[in-house]
């Protein structure tokens, strides 16, 4: 009885489900991936000639009713709460011998620089030993 001889070539895998799950995962890491984190409310910072850009994970918002907010909690003592807590947990995970990165401060341009200015004393009672305000070149 004579056999055939086996076939020295594999068969053929066809990749297409692989690359079908590739393109779902990309599809759903996109339409649930969150770039940045929205803004609480719109802010028109004022404008300025020079440009220095202003670098931190700690953004805080003061609009043109003089609402202050940062992330999701609003209102003076909420906001800076809150912020004191992300400057806690940041200094345990990172070592901050200089102390915590400094905090921005989006203020809208309507803001008068007197009520700026009042907020100061409560900023620094937070903990806030550098604060820097963003403005935009025109």
């Amino acid at each position: 009885m004579k056999f055939p001889a086996p076939s020295l070539a594999a068969p053929r895998e066809s990749i297409v489900p692989m690359i079908n799950v590739v393109f779902l995962l990309l599809i759903f890491f996109l339409m649930t991936a969150q770039i940045a984190p929205p803004e609480p409310f719109e802010v028109t910072p004022p404008q300025v000639d020079a440009q220095d850009p202003a670098e931190s994970s700690f953004t805080l918002y003061l609009g043109a009713d003089e609402q202050l907010a940062y992330r999701d909690a609003s209102g003076l003592q909420n906001a800076l709460a809150a912020l004191r807590a992300d400057h806690a947990t940041y200094c345990e995970k990172t070592p901050c011998p200089d102390g915590p990165p400094p905090v921005i401060l989006r203020a809208d341009a309507t803001m008068p620089a007197e009520r700026l200015a009042s907020l100061l004393p409560h900023f620094k009672a937070a903990g806030i030993a550098q604060l820097q305000l963003i403005t935009i070149a025109p």
